[in-house]
């Protein structure tokens, strides 16, 4: 998931041959895409990935900045030693993903990144609520974790997220995470109109 960019078109015979699988099963997997709204069928043309939609993104992250500012909130008050190794060993990953280029691989090192700090909050309801908003997100993830100059800052911002969680400083993790998202709108500046993420 988080593979292809926005608008790229979903072509049943090269995915077929990419993947090894006959049509049938590729055809169908797109019909369910196109269900949950990761993917838009153009007449006479076929299916494509959803292209970026400016409402939705200020909405999704609007919401992700609420809830998980109050998990990382928590998470900064209740961080342990354990929590630490989990979401550095993560932060490694990525690093890893990002310096190999392998995009996909650096989605779910960096997912599993912040949620090792979600979790921190010991909040089950919290982590129910944020998934969702989460997982929205995706189809915009493979652009805002590709390389270049925002990206190192993106980096720098998680480092400074988890140093807060270490140290226990809340209001300093919130900060990391607004800044952490609100870098959207430095690399959707055209979309955006050079207007703030959070701007409705």
């Amino acid at each position: 998931m988080g593979e292809l960019t926005p608008g790229t078109p979903l072509r049943l015979e090269d995915l077929a041959r990419r993947l090894g699988m006959s049509i049938s099963p590729i055809r169908e997997a797109v019909r369910q895409l196109e269900a949950l709204g990761l993917a838009e069928h153009v007449p006479h043309h076929g299916a494509k990935v959803m292209a970026i939609d400016v409402e939705e993104l200020r909405e999704l992250f609007s919401i992700r900045l609420a809830l998980e500012t109050m998990a990382v909130r928590r998470a900064a008050e209740l961080f342990e030693t354990a929590d630490a190794d989990a979401a550095r060993s993560h932060l490694v990953a990525y690093d890893e993903a990002r310096r190999q280029g392998d995009i996909r691989d650096a989605v779910r090192a960096h997912g599993s990144f912040h949620f090792a700090l979600y979790e921190a909050a010991r909040s089950p309801w919290l982590l129910r609520l944020i998934r969702p908003a989460w997982d929205s997100c995706e189809r915009y993830r493979p652009v805002l974790l590709a390389k270049g100059a925002v990206q190192d800052r993106h980096e720098e911002l998680d480092v400074e997220l988890l140093d807060a969680c270490v140290a226990h400083e809340p209001a300093r993790a919130a900060k990391a995470l607004h800044d952490h998202l609100e870098l959207a709108a430095d690399i959707y500046t055209v979309e955006l109109r050079g207007r703030s993420i959070f701007a409705f």
